[in-house]
This record gives structure tokens, sequence and C-alpha cells, in this order.
């Protein structure tokens, strides 16, 4: 008789399966709890998604336990441009929360080694790499002027005219985005890749990202910015392997983000915008 070979994580990673319900509905909760900030619909469907994995695929139930306890730990805290003290303490010991739990959980807990926060790859960054970081400023010049002065949503984050809060608001810009990269592309997009096929598992989390930052501020036309560019994250994630390259990236775009807003309030400050 011959042996019936054991499955390989390649055949777990099947596109039309009985796991993808189970992860939209985790993406419908992010909407719920981000994007249109109706809590008790968001914990719901994000409960339901973890039940409906429980019945579906045991790993993939105890994976999604970990993004729904990074999920909730942050909508338990004001995701608003509030640069007080006490706000920002609170706001940044949820982030460090939502992205340690996770991880500690996957370690120790599960004595799994998924997440991993790749500094030191020991491979140099090829030219197009090296490229592609200008071409990041560039494209940020050019869009983020625009979108935030002609919607109006730059007046979601504050005044930076007093140097105590342009300070603030420089290390506010730049510690959400190195979170965003350690939540939502080393940890959501390298869990679920763990259960589809990466391009899928770019667009879920993708969703999961760009809901995220329509709370904290990229509103109105937003989500089409927020979209591709967590898309985008995600796949050179992918490639690199390297989360001191997507973090560098999204630090220069949050650069060309925080000069824009200064611009934006102060219109006479850095008048080298086009919008």
């Amino acid at each position: 008789m011959t042996a019936t070979p054991t499955p390989t994580i390649e055949d777990q990673r099947a596109v039309l399966s009985w796991k993808l319900p189970p992860v939209l509905l985790l993406c419908v909760s992010a909407v719920l709890l981000f994007g249109v900030q109706h809590d008790l619909a968001g914990y719901a469907a994000l409960a339901a998604a973890v039940a409906l994995a429980a019945v579906v695929d045991r790993e993939l139930a105890r994976h999604l336990v970990l993004v729904a306890a990074g999920l909730t730990i942050i909508s338990l805290v004001p995701l608003d441009a509030d640069l007080s003290i006490g706000h920002m303490a609170l706001m940044g010991s949820a982030l460090a929360l939502a992205v340690v739990v996770p991880w500690a959980v996957s370690r120790f807990v599960y004595r799994e080694d998924l997440i991993r926060f790749p500094v030191r790859t020991g491979r140099p960054w090829p030219l197009p790499a090296r490229l592609y970081l200008l071409l990041v400023v560039l494209l940020g010049y050019l869009i983020l002027p625009f979108y935030l002065i002609r919607t109006g949503v730059y007046t979601n984050w504050p005044d930076a005219s007093d140097p105590t809060v342009f300070v603030r608001l420089f290390l506010g810009v730049n510690a959400v985005g190195i979170w965003d990269e350690l939540f939502f592309v080393c940890t959501t997009f390298t869990l679920l890749r763990r259960h589809f096929p990466d391009w899928l598992a770019n667009l879920l989390q993708a969703v999961v990202f760009s809901s995220f930052l329509w709370e904290i501020g990229y509103q109105s036309w937003g989500p089409l910015l927020t979209y591709p560019f967590a898309l985008l994250q995600g796949y050179t994630f992918k490639l690199t392997k390297s989360l001191t390259y997507v973090v560098s990236v999204h630090l220069l775009f949050d650069l060309v983000l925080f000069l824009a807003l200064v611009h934006a309030h102060n219109r006479e400050w850095l008048p080298v915008f086009v919008y």
C-alpha cells in the first residue's frame, strides 16, 4: 500500500478554501473598528472570525488569535493625533503591547518562530532598491501635499508651529510608521502567508493596514493612497526579507508627510510643494 504523502505548507496555501471566510471576517472587523469606528460590531466580527477559524483549522485559529489580540489592544485607545504627553504614552504603550503580545505568545506559548523582525540580513541593498528609495521620496512629494491640502485632512494633525509640538509630531509620525511595519507586515502578513499565497495574504493584510491608517487621519480618499502603499510594503518585505528596508521606505515617505503637514499649517514655511 502506498503511503499518503504528508501535506506541505504549499498544499495548505490554497486561494479558495474554508480558511478564507474567517480571515475576511477579520478584515471586516478592522474596517468596523478603525474605519467605521463601530466597536460593538467590530468586536463581534473579530470574535466570529476566531470562532469560525477554530472550526475550520486549528492552526489558523491560533494565528488569528494573535492578530485579533493586537487589533483589540490598539482599539482600546484613541488613535487621533493628540500630542499630549499622556496620550502619547498611552498610545505608545498600546502599540508596543500590540506587537509584543502576539510575538511572545507565538514564540513562548505556541513554540513557533514565525514572527521575526529581520533588522540585519547580511545582504547589501542592490541598486534598484536604492533607486526605489528615491522614487518613494518623489512620489511622496507629488502626492502627499496635494492629498493633504486639497482634501483638508491635514487638520487631522496638529499645527507644529510650536517647537514642542514640532518635535512631538516628528517623533509621533515616525514611531507610528515603524510600528506599522512591525505589526501589519512582520506580524499580520507573515501569519497570513502561512495559510494563503503571498499575493492573497498581502491583499488581506493591506485591508487591515489601511483601516488603521484611516483612523489616525488618512481620510477622504486616503484609502486610494494607503491601500496601494500597504500592498507595496508587503510585497517589498517579501522580496527583501528586511525590516530595515521596509522601515526605511516608510520613514522616507513619512518624512515628506511631516514636512507637508508643517507646510499645510503654515504656508509660508517650506514653500517648495506643488498642489
